[in-house]
């Protein structure tokens, strides 16, 4: 349980914390593209509302992030507010599109754990959350490889990269699961790094 779910078509087990730190990075600095074509702005996020999401729809949000960021030696993803965040992201900075198809695929996503364990998302198991997200994962790479330039992104390609975002990006993944340092501070261009300890946090 303690890894991290990857698009990766040469390996569809899941990655450790520490190999998604590595790709999430490319999503850091300044500010960050999300979805297709929506930029995360300060004032956008601070007018945002998350009134389109009811407390069925956040509380699914917050187990899929766990599921795929689930709490170890350091915090997992609900512990961040990662639900909070995908909601507030996909309410600011989506286009209305990209809102519908996030919003279908939340209902998709339930209902497909139903038909594979006969419940729904909230009351299944672990190991049966894991099963369909690995699926889905599945599902989005190849969707994703073979998609025209103009189709929409595949939904759960939305959710795994918000909930990326969130949790590394949030005070307990720069200050738990990455090693973080206030700046300015002295420059070290070549600091040890021994194979097992955490990350830098990035800066802004």
């Amino acid at each position: 349980m303690g890894k991290t779910m990857t698009a990766d078509n040469t390996d569809r087990a899941l990655l450790t914390r520490r190999e998604a730190i590595k790709r999430v990075s490319a999503l850091f600095g300044g500010a960050a593209l999300v979805g297709q074509a929506a930029m995360l702005t300060v004032p956008a996020l601070a007018a945002a509302q998350t009134a389109e999401f009811d407390a069925k729809a956040m509380a699914l949000l917050d187990e899929i992030a766990e599921t795929i960021l689930p709490e170890t030696d350091t915090p997992g993803a609900k512990a961040a507010g990662v639900g909070a965040f995908m909601a507030l992201m996909v309410t600011a900075t989506y286009a209305a599109d990209e809102q519908n198809i996030f919003q279908a695929g939340l209902a998709t996503l339930d209902t497909r754990c139903r038909e594979s364990c006969g419940r729904g998302f909230l009351a299944a198991n672990a190991d049966e959350r894991l099963r369909l997200l690995e699926a889905l994962d599945a599902e989005q790479f190849n969707y994703m490889e073979q998609k025209a330039d103009s189709a929409p992104t595949h939904f759960f390609r939305m959710m795994k990269e918000l909930a990326l975002l969130g949790y590394f990006t949030s005070e307990i993944g720069y200050t738990k699961a990455m090693r973080y340092l206030e700046t300015p501070g002295r420059y070290d261009p070549c600091v040890p790094f021994e194979p097992g300890e955490k990350a830098w946090a990035p800066h802004a």
